[in-house]
């Protein structure tokens, strides 16, 4: 067969595809799916009993913003890596907002730990973030992976971690309108190191949810 013919017949057999929509309009869905199930459990669990007053702390809206920010940054990042041919420092973005979210919290640590004396004595058996957070985190990051699965994305590892850090983000972020705990320490161990976890079981599993690249590493080698 010539090249004509059989790039003829390779064309006669292909289908429109509906082209994505740009990463900013895919995050607004995914926000849009993801916000209002984040809410939900908020009212169901009932909110904190101070949270009037949280909501007048300056800190405290600020470790908010920056979880927040996180989680939204995150998942453009995610969305942007679903695409080939995207700039790397799209990839590089979400580390800005968590890099200063950790900072706080960590200084926070910090200046607890040097005023109460033993970190040991400043942490308390928290078991129920990391179900929390879950439970949160489940419908954002099945959004997530729905949305980054009609791309294509070349770096799974990073799509996912992307995806997994934004959905447990925001379920962080969720997680302080009815968790009465705000030691910073406490923060750190549990609710951040829940974000972590998770976090990193998804990315373990990311080329499980991209099972397309196997078809196109077996045609290309």
């Amino acid at each position: 067969m010539r090249t004509e013919e059989l790039v003829g017949s390779l064309a006669g057999d292909v289908r429109p595809v509906r082209r994505l929509s740009s990463p900013p309009v895919r995050l607004l869905v995914w926000f849009g799916l993801s916000l209002p199930w984040v809410a939900l459990i908020v009212w169901y669990r009932g909110p904190r009993a101070d949270i009037a007053l949280k909501i007048g702390e300056g800190g405290w809206l600020f470790e908010q913003s920056l979880a927040l920010t996180t989680a939204l940054v995150a998942g453009l990042a995610a969305l942007c890596a679903s695409i080939p041919g995207r700039p790397v420092w799209e990839r590089v973005l979400p580390l800005l907002p968590l890099g200063l979210w950790i900072a706080i919290v960590v200084g926070g640590s910090v200046r607890s730990v040097m005023v109460g004396g033993a970190w040991s004595s400043l942490v308390k058996v928290d078991w129920v973030c990391l179900p929390n957070i879950a439970s949160l985190g489940v419908v954002p990051a099945i959004a997530m992976i729905s949305l980054i699965r009609r791309g294509a994305p070349v770096s799974p590892y990073a799509t996912i971690g992307y995806a997994a850090l934004a959905a447990t983000a925001l379920a962080e972020f969720g997680l302080r309108f009815f968790h009465a705990e705000d030691a910073s320490l406490m923060i750190l161990v549990w609710q951040m190191g829940s974000v972590a976890l998770l976090t990193a079981i998804c990315t373990v599993f990311a080329r499980h949810l991209f099972p397309w690249r196997i078809g196109i590493r077996t045609v290309t080698g």
